[in-house]
This record gives structure tokens, sequence and C-alpha cells, in this order.
């Protein structure tokens, strides 16, 4: 059974950092794509960052330049790093899978979610 788990959410100051990490369990390689997304209360949940199974990542304009997606994929786990982060950048942010993989391809996975709250 496909988990995935998010961590590294928190509070922080205008101009800080924060990286959270997902870790998808029940797969032995990567064949999926990854994505990160956030919802702000009142707002629809909207993409932030992915990265696909070939390694090519992509941005949403307002985090482009201050976010950073990346992949162990020996932990099957996706990182984003956060800089500059501004108090627009206050949301929950969810981890997304879909699954390139043999008897659940085109499947949609999501995170339990992580809270990201940038205040001074």
């Amino acid at each position: 059974q496909v988990q995935l788990v998010e961590s590294g959410g928190g509070s922080v100051q205008p101009g800080g950092s924060l990286r959270l990490s997902c870790a998808a369990s029940g797969y032995t390689y990567w064949c999926y794509d990854m994505s990160w997304y956030r919802q702000a209360p009142g707002k629809e949940r909207e993409f932030v960052s992915g990265i696909i199974r070939a390694g090519i990542t992509s941005y949403a304009d307002s985090v482009k330049g201050r976010f950073t997606i990346s992949r162990d994929s020996a932990k099957n786990t996706v990182y984003l790093q956060m800089n500059s982060l501004k108090p627009e950048d206050t949301a929950l942010y969810y981890c997304n899978l879909v699954s390139l993989c043999p008897g659940d391809w085109g499947v949609n996975y999501w995170g339990q979610g992580t809270q990201v709250t940038v205040s001074s």
C-alpha cells in the first residue's frame, strides 16, 4: 500500500527557510512523478513544484528562484527547499504522487499535509 509521509513544516519569520520532505513507501524503485501543492485558507489548492520520473523539475511562477525541489531515489523521498519565505507562502503543503508503476499506473496519491506559517 502506498503511503506519503510529509515532514518539515513549521513557523518561520519572513525571509527564513524551511525544508519539506515527503517519503513514499510501497515502491521498490522510482516509477512515479511527485509534486508539491499548497492550500491557503479560503483558497483553492495550487501547484507549487514538481519533479517527473526523468528528473525534470517545474515551478509555479510565485516560487521560482526561491524554492528548489529535489529527490533522493534511494530513499524514495522528495524535498522542497524553501528560501526567502514570504507571508503569502503560508499554507498547508501537500505532497502528491502520480504512479507510473506497473499495478497502479495513473493512480494519484496525496499526503496528509504539513503546515507552513510565515509571520513576523
